[in-house]
């Protein structure tokens, strides 16, 4: 199965947060085609890798609809990704988020 859904994601800072948007890979849990707004990843580096960072969420929607979960970001490799057990709550979550009408 190749499902892949777009998400927004947010890098929160001491100080105020980087939005990016992206692919998240429901197969893998692989966040893919990650494109930040207002932000240059080759002069500040990646977000997680800030002094002041502090955590990365994901936002997945249907309409005026959310789902927020948990992102783990790599501040290495600058890679995006959600655990296992994070992606089994989050199917279950999409699959209800998708069934209802968009509000």
């Amino acid at each position: 199965m190749d499902l892949k859904l777009p998400i927004q994601i947010i890098d929160e800072l001491s100080d105020g947060e980087v939005r990016a948007t992206g692919e998240l890979d429901l197969a893998c849990g692989e966040i893919r085609n990650v494109r930040y707004e207002d932000y240059d990843v080759a002069t500040q580096g990646v977000p997680a890798a800030q002094e002041d960072y502090e955590f990365t969420v994901g936002i997945l929607s249907n309409g005026t609809r959310e789902v927020e979960f948990r992102v783990e970001a790599d501040a290495v490799s600058g890679r995006y990704s959600i655990t296992a057990s994070e992606l089994l709550e989050l199917k279950g979550r999409a699959a209800k988020l998708f069934t209802r009408a968009p509000g």
